[in-house]
């Protein structure tokens, strides 16, 4: 299990407007890194805080070794994924590939933040999705073999889920042999989106939230649930009941930012550089 596996933001419909209206000087955007660990003056102790604060938390923070980071380096490069569609709303060839599409975008925010720093090795991380799961096929409105079909096989809540003999959440040893596509077909995460879901919840397993929420945010440039719950997979905490000093909203405190921010992009590198000596570089 992760030391911290599933955590769930909530946030308001009426909350998050807010936020969007009263930002009137908006967090600092992520900058392009630089080659070694130099953050701003402003964000080092708040910084040290947040490290210090998650090894206190978490007394398995760098024994745990199935970080996103970790499925990426699995795979040299790549992450394949699965989507979740809990609900009956019907699903075009379209919205499919929009969804694969902003999903890909949405990750690649993430990992421009280590683009060229400190070892990180890879210029372009590819998303791939290789699967969907619905309860019912009718709902997925396309025939082509684009992608693997899991239709009505149920996990114990009732929800849709892909193979889990597919799933790295299961199979961190890397053995997909009961897989029926091989470890090509199998997938790291899942993302994971249900009719009526308030908030978001993110971790090793791949990120959940709200259908509608989701789609509707298919058009915008920072779809920030997403982008919030894809942090927690790479291992950043959330920040409910305290601020690090000498910063004030940024993505990973909920409801403060809606967009990765330049303190964001320090912590995950701040991250990364503490796990790259796993890799050997």
């Amino acid at each position: 299990m992760s030391p911290h596996p599933r955590r769930r933001t909530l946030l308001s419909a009426a909350f998050g407007a807010a936020v969007l209206t009263v930002a009137a000087t908006p967090p600092a955007a992520a900058d392009h890194p630089e080659e070694s660990w130099n953050p701003p003056a402003q964000y080092a102790q708040g910084l040290d805080e947040v490290w210090r604060h998650m090894s206190d938390t978490y007394p398995d923070l760098l024994g745990f070794r199935n970080y996103g980071w970790d499925q990426l380096m699995a795979n040299d490069g790549y992450l394949n994924y699965c989507v979740r569609w809990e609900s009956s709303a019907p699903v075009t060839a379209q919205l499919r590939d929009e969804i694969h599409t902003v999903l890909a975008e949405q990750v690649d925010k993430w990992f421009e933040t280590v683009r060229g720093f400190d070892g990180f090795p890879y210029q372009d991380v590819q998303v791939n999705v290789v699967g969907w799961a619905a309860a019912d096929r009718s709902t997925l409105q396309w025939n082509d073999d684009s992608v693997d079909l899991y239709i009505g096989d149920l996990d114990g809540g009732g929800a849709p889920r892909c193979a889990p003999e597919c799933d790295r959440f299961f199979h961190q040893d890397g053995d997909y042999s009961q897989c029926p596509g091989g470890e090509e077909a199998h997938f790291d995460q899942s993302l994971w989106l249900t009719d009526g879901f308030g908030g978001g919840a993110g971790g090793d397993w791949g990120q959940r939230m709200g259908r509608e929420y989701f789609v509707g945010a298919l058009g915008q440039e920072n779809v920030h649930i997403l982008l919030h719950e894809i942090g927690h997979t790479l291992g950043l905490d959330d920040f409910y009941d305290w601020t690090p000093t000498g910063v004030g909203g940024f993505l990973m405190k909920a409801g403060s930012a809606t967009r990765i921010t330049e303190f964001d992009a320090w912590m995950a590198r701040d991250f990364w550089r503490h796990l790259k000596d796993r890799y050997g570089l």
